[in-house]
């Protein structure tokens, strides 16, 4: 496996992360014009204006909150991986099952999906990672 070919993964979450922040604002600026949100309103996270704003637009501010959260520990171990010579294809494997599922637990949030099924797919994204960390100390 070529050392750049392993970090393929790393670059698919990066550039999926930043389809979902274009969705975030693309659902969001409408909202916000819709329910007459003033950009100044909103300054707090935690404001009032927030129950203005409809489900669909929630969900992908929410996302991409989670995106920016579990996956930093994936792009550090990543890294580290690379640094250490660590790049076998189990490894490998895992990492590209781990973008595959953070995409699939997306595409269930964004869309107000079953939070039992997101659950279930963050939770086997996890257990990806975990795999990564132990085949990493190993």
């Amino acid at each position: 496996m070529s050392a750049i070919g392993f970090l393929h993964p790393v670059l698919a979450l990066i550039v999926w992360s930043l389809l979902i922040w274009v969705l975030l604002y693309a659902r969001r600026i409408p909202a916000m014009q819709k329910a007459k949100i003033a950009p100044d309103t909103a300054k707090s996270p935690d404001g009032d204006w927030k129950e203005k704003m409809p489900l669909k637009a929630q969900a992908a501010a929410h996302n991409y909150n989670h995106l920016m959260e579990q996956p930093t520990i994936f792009y550090a171990l990543m890294f580290y991986l690379y640094l250490t010579d660590n790049t076998g294809h189990v490894i490998f494997y895992l990492a590209c099952a781990y973008v595959v599922l953070r995409i699939v637990h997306s595409i269930i949030q964004v869309s107000a999906g079953p939070v039992m099924m997101r659950f279930t797919v963050f939770s086997l994204s996890t257990l990806c990672l975990m795999g990564m960390v132990v085949m990493s100390i190993l």
